[in-house]
């Protein structure tokens, strides 16, 4: 999975994510500005929380071409300008092929200090969010057994990539699943995110005073490891199909076009607060999407397309998706996490 999404020559990610109607999934970024737009509103909320600093960091973790990033900084300059004029921005993004559309994506915006980097900044003093990253992170996939756990693993025959089961990798495996609580019934397949576990920790190391915020799409781990998963949750995305039907050779969705599609698995949302807390940060709370964006004001924005023009329409059609229950707004959760005493949660 790491090779399929982030190697340097052919992972999927390297070029750029490949969302929207010419790509192979949708995320809330493409419908539109609204999205940014109401971030930008949670982020004015966080910086007045923080006590109205002169200057504070403004990072995007998986920051891919830097078009979320440019809503939020469009929004800010015209609904909380003291705030757009404190933003220290850096954008953070694995691929060198979206680090190059930064500068022409945030060009608008270019008299602002706005770095862009591979890595996270070694300390942040203001704000850390990521738009559905932790789902793009690599997972171990087990099997539990009468014996024990089984790893799942790839392996080549016949210059075919096949699967196979071994014993587990690393013992972090079991330990994992110990620390969340869970004990998988026989035959339950456990997409486990050791790696998502190791991002939110050095995450939280890296933030000096302030907010860690996480959108991302997943389930506590009793639900995320229990019968309505029993399967696991490890997907391929490919010209907007979920798990295309494999070809002849009978493996599965996940291991066919290597670098040509997504693969995302579900995030451990207990896993995650229990990686922010280990390091120090207080959890906030978590709350569906949907409510959060209502809650900063969806339906005022609903309000202004109300025209019949086929533009607001569109755009009417975008906004609504974003709420749906049948979309994001009730997949997709806001997390969040803070470091600093008198902190307030500054969630809607």
């Amino acid at each position: 999975m790491e090779r399929a999404l982030y190697d340097p020559i052919g992972g999927y990610y390297t070029a750029g994510r490949r969302s929207g109607a010419a790509g192979d999934f949708y995320t809330s970024v493409d419908a539109g500005p609204a999205f940014g737009h109401l971030l930008g509103r949670q982020f004015t909320r966080m910086w007045e929380a923080l006590g109205r600093p002169p200057t504070f960091d403004l990072v995007e973790a998986g920051a891919g071409n830097g078009q979320l990033m440019r809503d939020v900084l469009d929004a800010l300059a015209v609904e909380s300008p003291a705030a757009y004029a404190a933003a220290r921005v850096t954008l953070v993004e694995r691929g060198a092929g979206a680090r190059a559309e930064h500068a022409t994506r945030l060009e608008r915006h270019a008299g602002r200090p706005i770095v862009s980097t591979a890595t996270v900044p070694a300390s942040i003093d203001g704000i850390l969010f990521a738009n559905e990253l932790l789902d793009a992170l690599p997972v171990h996939r087990v099997v539990a057994t009468e014996r024990g756990l089984r790893e799942v693993y790839v392996t080549v025959r016949q210059d075919r990539l096949m699967t196979m089961l071994g014993p587990p990798s690393s013992e972090a495996l079991a330990a994992y699943l110990a620390d969340v609580g869970v004990d998988p019934a026989v035959g339950t397949v456990a997409d486990i995110g050791l790696a998502a576990v190791a991002w939110v920790r050095e995450a939280a190391r890296a933030i000096a005073s302030g907010y860690l915020l996480l959108i991302d799409y997943g389930h506590d781990a009793q639900q995320l490891f229990g019968d309505a998963h029993r399967t696991g949750t490890l997907r391929a995305y490919y010209r907007h199909l979920v798990d295309p039907p494999p070809g002849a050779r009978g493996v599965p969705a996940w291991l066919e076009r290597p670098g040509e599609q997504d693969l995302t698995a579900h995030v451990d949302f207990t896993a995650v607060r229990r990686a922010a807390e280990v390091e120090g940060l207080t959890w906030l709370g978590s709350v569906p999407q949907g409510r959060w964006l209502l809650g900063l004001g969806i339906e005022e924005l609903l309000e202004r397309t109300s025209g019949t023009s086929v533009a607001a329409v569109r755009d009417r059609l975008r906004l609504r998706s974003l709420v749906l229950p049948e979309g994001p707004a009730s997949t997709h959760h806001v997390l969040a996490m803070a470091r600093g005493l008198g902190l307030g949660h500054a969630l809607p």
